[in-house]
């Protein structure tokens, strides 16, 4: 019986929500699962997801098999990250305090290049609203204009048959 770390749909039709579970890998994709780890939710722009570290690390310990997506987010998450440090450890490389260190100082590392990528989507976002705000009053305005350049044309037409 061989485990794997994969995702079980959840929501409605064209709006995805996911478990992040461990489950045998003859079990049905949304069927019995061992064991509940996280959720993703791909829809919020960036991608929420919440994990629990130490089960998803405990299971990459026992061998269970992260399918490509979930490895992804385990990834992105540090998990797999920690489980290399880990490894380190118990091969006597270093010290489980330096392997906390280093995870630590990725942790940050991280976290700061997330911020970054969200304010600069946030600022990309707000400036292409301000555009579309400029454009739909740069239109409003050339209607308004023709609108009256052609009331002042028929007004002119009548005076000029008397």
């Amino acid at each position: 019986m061989s485990v794997k770390i994969r995702l079980q749909r959840h929501g409605s039709k064209k709006r995805p929500f996911y478990f992040i579970v461990v489950a045998n890998s003859t079990a049905p994709r949304d069927g019995k699962f061992i064991e509940k780890l996280g959720t993703y939710n791909p829809l919020t722009i960036p991608a929420s997801v919440r994990i629990n570290r130490e089960r998803s690390l405990y299971w990459l310990q026992k061998g269970a098999e992260p399918t490509n997506t979930c490895r992804r987010i385990l990834s992105f998450k540090g998990v797999l990250y920690m489980k290399h440090l880990m490894r380190g450890v118990s091969l006597g490389l270093f010290d489980e305090k330096t392997a906390m260190e280093k995870f630590e100082q990725w942790n940050a590392g991280h976290e700061e290049l997330v911020a970054k990528r969200e304010e600069a989507h946030r600022q990309h976002k707000h400036e292409k609203r301000q555009e579309i705000m400029r454009e739909s009053v740069r239109k409003v305005e050339e209607k308004n204009a023709a609108s009256k350049a052609s009331s002042e044309a028929s007004d002119e037409a009548p005076a000029e048959e008397n």
